[in-house]
């Protein structure tokens, strides 16, 4: 949401100051510091758009910075009574828009009667002074005789002819008589007739008489063409600031910039300023948990602590989610396997539950919380080292049989287990249940004991309390209670656990591998799954193994097998406690048969739900890919 309005507001600041640099682009200006104020009807060309003056008014800078004007001069010749258009730069010296005249100097024209033949009619849209120039009348004379030299236009005559130029002033009797009368032309200055070298200092003016903003100047405004209008219509606008009192475009964009990149740092700083207060918040929580368990008594180490503990972190022993383990040692006798957690995963949860949990525990089938680190923001879990890794390795290692222990070992392994969840369940102050039992969170000692590991996501509650409240399903796919999933099947609690056991225990008897044979065999795979299937071979008798030593090992395999069914019936009212699980493990007779904890799941009902489908899909996928959660 914040970046959104970041870029919101980044857009509106480049939209303003684009709105402001067209606004800008027809203000006043000029070439130089001190050359004539440029503004409608005239613009500048390559500065200006050509919608900030009016067709025909275009100026220009030099490179020394002086006004230029391309100008068509408009010259009228009685010939064929056309008006002629003669085109030469010319340099600005005055603009006076009130009385529309315009005032030049280095006229350089072309040579006017020479064009008169050539061109077409064309208006113009300036006039010369009439009260400055007077008309001419040109004439052809024999160059035998002799005229005076300043009416003599050179760049028409010729060596047996002279073209002469008189003015409208002249009296008849100033005409020569013997000279042949060429063609009348209005008035014009005598830089157009004679050329600039006699008269090059001459400064001439020019009206406009359209557009006309006379009416805007005397009331003190300015004149621009109608937005809406057509043609050469105009309106009054109020005098904007004249550009060297006013700030550049330049400038404006320079502030428009600025003030963006100010907001751009704002926004980080206060990005930056509430994450850190969050992480703060999340730290100072831990440590007031931390300040709590202090009469617990694990060991609290630095993180400099725990780099010389691990060797600067030499030896890995694994890696999840959750963060890396590595192989450490306390002394030459006590090695320790350190739990490095990821700095930016979560807010301290995962890290209080662990040691809350397993921080109070002491018994022989759970692992025990060495120390832990919390500096900083940099945390790790210091736990006894388990020489055998975990039991989901026996298991791959067994083929899936549990051959390469033993059964009479796995029976032991299974009770250990049994026995360590027990005592999470009914043995501590509070009840905690795991959340996550399966055969990767199972390590095993030197001697192949049973240790449950792993509390990041187990949750305290008192033993009386029925059921657990929980926010989101938690856990791995595959080992999830269907109560977890969706409270129709009934209330969240300790039961939770042995329905993960119950499908620990059919894990470790392997009866996967023989499934995935029959169901090849059958081609009916996606009608069951494993659980299911391992039921009918036990109710019509079969085995479920290969590869068994005697009888005994037979017995081992049924019992953990009926175990297990046992606990993983649908709703958690008909899963038996876990005191009654170890009962029956330790028993000498192989227990009952349970009901089919999948009647429920083949009623019509369960079938044609869509909870139904959906988790009976998600348990036969996590039984075919072996799917885990870290």
């Amino acid at each position: 949401m914040l970046i959104q309005l970041f870029l919101h507001l980044i857009f509106l600041r480049v939209a303003v100051g684009q709105l402001v640099i067209n606004q800008d682009q027809c203000s006043p200006t000029r070439c130089g510091d001190f050359g004539p104020v440029i503004r409608f009807p005239f613009y500048l060309k390559n500065r200006q758009p050509t919608h900030c003056g009016y067709p025909g008014f275009e100026l220009s800078c030099t490179s020394d910075n002086v006004t230029q004007f391309k100008l068509q001069f408009p010259v009228q010749a009685s010939i064929n009574n056309i008006d002629i258009p003669i085109s030469t730069n010319v340099s600005v010296q005055e603009i006076d828009y009130k009385s529309q005249k315009i005032k030049l100097s280095d006229l350089n024209a072309s040579c006017l009667p020479r064009q008169i033949s050539s061109i077409n009619s064309s208006a113009s849209l300036f006039t010369f002074d009439p009260n400055a120039y007077s008309g001419v009348t040109l004439f052809n004379c024999s160059s035998n005789k002799t005229y005076s030299s300043s009416g003599r236009i050179n760049c028409l005559s010729g060596p047996h002819y002279d073209v002469l130029a008189f003015r409208s002033y002249y009296s008849i009797s100033q005409f020569p008589s013997s000279c042949t009368k060429m063609y009348n032309i209005s008035d014009v200055p005598n830089e157009v007739l004679f050329g600039p070298s006699q008269y090059s200092q001459t400064q001439i003016y020019l009206h406009w008489s359209e557009p006309f903003c006379g009416n805007c100047e005397d009331d003190g405004k300015y004149c621009k063409l109608k937005s809406n209008g057509s043609g050469s219509e105009t309106e009054c606008v109020d005098i904007p600031k004249d550009p060297s009192k006013g700030p550049s475009k330049r400038i404006v964009v320079a502030i428009v910039l600025g003030s963006v990149f100010a907001f751009v740092l704002i926004i980080l700083a206060v990005y930056k300023i509430v994450k850190l207060k969050l992480k703060k918040e999340d730290q100072k929580r831990i440590e007031r948990f931390l300040e709590e368990y202090k009469a617990l008594r694990p060991t609290r180490y630095s993180y400099a602590d725990i780099k010389k503990i691990t060797q600067q972190f030499k030896y890995k022993l694994g890696q999840g989610g959750y963060g890396k383990v590595y192989k450490g040692k306390l002394s030459n006798e006590i090695l320790v396997a350190v739990k490095v957690l990821n700095n930016l995963k979560g807010d301290g949860e995962d890290f209080i539950n662990e040691v809350s949990s397993i921080g109070r525990i002491h018994h022989v089938n759970v692992v025990r919380l060495v120390g832990y680190c919390a500096d900083g923001y940099r945390r790790a879990l210091v736990y006894e080292y388990l020489s055998n890794d975990t039991l989901q390795k026996i298991i791959s290692s067994g083929n899936g049989r549990g051959s390469s222990l033993g059964w009479e070992k796995m029976q032991q392994i299974a009770v250990g287990i049994a026995k360590g969840i027990e005592y999470l369940h009914q043995g501590c102050n509070q009840r905690i249940v795991h959340f996550d039992i399966k055969p990767h969170n199972i390590l095993l000692d030197q001697d192949f004991n049973p240790k449950v590991a792993d509390f990041g996501l187990a949750k305290l509650c008192s033993k009386d309390q029925s059921a657990v409240s929980m926010t989101a399903a938690r856990g791995t796919i595959g080992y999830i209670a269907p109560e977890v999933f969706s409270r129709s099947y009934g209330n969240v609690s300790y039961k939770a656990d042995i329905y993960s056991f119950g499908m620990l225990l059919l894990d470790m008897i392997g009866g996967r591998n023989k499934f995935d044979d029959a169901a090849n065999e059958e081609n009916s795979s996606s009608q069951i799954y494993y659980p299911e299937w391992m039921y009918k071979q036990l109710e019509k008798g079969e085995e479920i193994t290969i590869q068994i030593e005697n009888e005994d090992e037979s017995s081992i395999i049924k019992k953990l097998a009926i175990v297990g069914l046992w606990c993983i019936q649908w709703y958690p009212a008909g899963r038996p406690s876990m005191k009654v699980v170890i009962q029956m493990l330790e028993g000498e007779d192989i227990p009952i048969m349970p009901p089919n904890p999948f009647g429920s799941m083949n009623s019509p009902n369960m079938r044609t739900t869509a909870e139904g489908r959906q988790f009976s899909s998600d348990l036969g996928s996590s039984f075919e890919t072996g799917a885990s959660s870290n």
